[in-house]
């Protein structure tokens, strides 16, 4: 019994001493640390950059004209077609012409009275003032005269007064468009009564060619804006009226550029934002009143624009920007940045980097602040 316990104790003492050399023969063929993790950097190099601002409006019409009644009377006629384009001067409604037409032909027959009872007075003063110097007729006939010349020359300008208000409203009773433009729907039916008292509204002409794009912008953007560009941080876009471009409401870039006609001096204290007006071209009618649409801005040239890869760029806990940048000494350290905004496929970042810097945009999951990396061109950077 002895010896059978003596002969397992030792056979397995080779076995864990075998055991145990192999395990400080594993520890001793382990690999070498890792080298510095190879990650794609982009180099920061500060360029000019135009800078844009895209702000929400709506279009207006150029011109809007309101066609009113200026006489009484049964609206006879309408002719135009609603919703087309009409010109300046073409006619549009045709109101009852009968009781104009009778006042001017008694405006007419008043002033031709007047004129020749003018001719018989003036013949009376002429033959008066002849006679008057042989004594023939006396002092007071000549000035009584000469009185009835002065009372029959106005009442002729009375009567050719009258004469000219008679066929001015014989006129309004043809209503012509006062300017050029599309016309909508008819205000009123044939046979309506409109009323020059209450200005009857006929119909609604609105000129959209050109077209007005009031926008909105915020006035600390305003007052900002005024601010870079008076410390030079920001250079004028360029002389003259500032180019806008717009883009509708389904993503479309519109064809004509726009002009910035003016700027509003007055804040909304319900939206905190001030108005601005743009004038677009609009030769094919695509633009109509009331549509949204957003409008790019030229506010100015930074001259020396800092531009990160949107991917070299994440957010901490607070939401704030931050990227990972190799120093001098191929060390990895976390920048917390300020962008301005977005441009294309980067952020213009006004601090926390500075030319030169390089930022991680390849491997950032594979480091971590104090880390030593080796950087290379990341793919596609210049």
């Amino acid at each position: 019994m002895t010896n059978r316990i003596r002969f397992r104790i030792h056979r397995t003492f080779p076995l864990a001493v075998l055991a145990l050399l192999a395990a400080c023969s594993s520890r001793s063929a382990a690999p070498p640390a890792p080298g510095p993790v190879e990650v794609g950097v982009a180099t920061i190099t500060p360029a000019p950059l135009t800078l844009t601002r895209e702000l929400p409006g709506r279009t207006s019409a150029f011109r809007v004209a309101e066609v009113r009644a200026r006489v009484n009377g049964i609206v006879q006629k309408r002719l135009f077609v609603e919703g087309s384009d009409v010109k300046e001067g073409q006619k549009l409604f045709l109101i009852d012409p009968a009781p104009y037409e009778a006042a001017l032909d008694g405006a007419k027959a008043a002033l031709a009275r007047a004129e020749a009872t003018l001719g018989n007075a003036r013949v009376q003063a002429q033959r008066a003032a002849e006679l008057i110097k042989t004594n023939v007729v006396s002092q007071q006939d000549h000035d009584n005269a000469m009185a009835a010349l002065k009372t029959a020359e106005a009442d002729v300008a009375s009567a050719r007064a009258a004469e000219q208000a008679a066929r001015i409203n014989f006129g309004f009773t043809t209503v012509t468009a006062p300017v050029s433009g599309r016309i909508g729907r008819s205000a009123v039916t044939e046979g309506a009564y409109a009323q020059a008292s209450q200005a009857t509204l006929l119909v609604t002409i609105q000129q959209i060619d050109p077209m007005y794009v009031d926008l909105a912008q915020s006035a600390d953007d305003a007052l900002r804006l005024k601010r870079d560009l008076e410390s030079g941080k920001l250079q004028g876009a360029g002389k003259g009226q500032a180019r806008v471009l717009l883009v509708t409401d389904d993503g479309r870039e519109y064809a004509h550029a726009g002009t910035l006609q003016f700027a509003g001096v007055t804040v909304d204290p319900g939206t905190g934002s001030i108005t601005l007006r743009a004038l677009f071209p609009n030769p094919a009618g695509e633009l109509l009143p009331g549509m949204f649409v957003r409008a790019r801005l030229d506010e100015g040239v930074n001259p020396a624009a800092l531009l990160v890869p949107q991917v070299g760029v994440t957010r901490d806990q607070k939401g704030l920007p931050v990227a990972l940048v190799v120093n001098a000494e191929k060390k990895v350290e976390r920048r917390q940045l300020v962008t301005d905004r977005a441009v294309g496929t980067a952020w213009l970042v006004t601090d926390g980097i500075q030319p030169g810097d390089q930022v991680i945009v390849e491997g950032v999951q594979k480091v971590r602040p104090g880390a030593l990396v080796n950087p290379v061109p990341a793919t596609g950077s210049k």
